[in-house]
């Protein structure tokens, strides 16, 4: 299931409990992040141990355009994990929608 950034945005502003997981590169994060732990796509497979605590909790993924978390999507999915979502558009649409506006 996809998340838009709307969403994602009305979810931080009330508190609620989201997971968030920038997928990106680190050099991609340090230029733009909304705040989410730092996990890329190419090292997810290595790390999922890191996020079992996580099996069950709303997961948020975000990349750039959302490709990228769309992948890390299928991938946690296959691990078992039930509440994956995908950022719609990624920090593209964020900034399209926010600027350079953080939660």
């Amino acid at each position: 299931m996809d998340i838009t950034v709307q969403e994602l945005q009305q979810k931080l502003a009330s508190g609620e409990s989201v997971l968030l997981i920038d997928v990106r590169e680190p050099w991609e994060n340090e230029e733009f992040n909304v705040g989410g732990q730092l996990l890329p796509v190419g090292t997810l497979m290595n790390t999922f141990w890191e996020l079992d605590d996580h099996k069950n909790d709303e997961i948020v993924l975000y990349c750039r355009s959302g490709a990228r978390s769309g992948m890390a999507q299928a991938l946690l999915q296959a691990q078992g994990f039930t509440n994956v979502r995908n950022l719609t558009g990624g920090m593209l649409a964020w900034k399209a929608v926010f600027g350079d506006t953080k939660p």
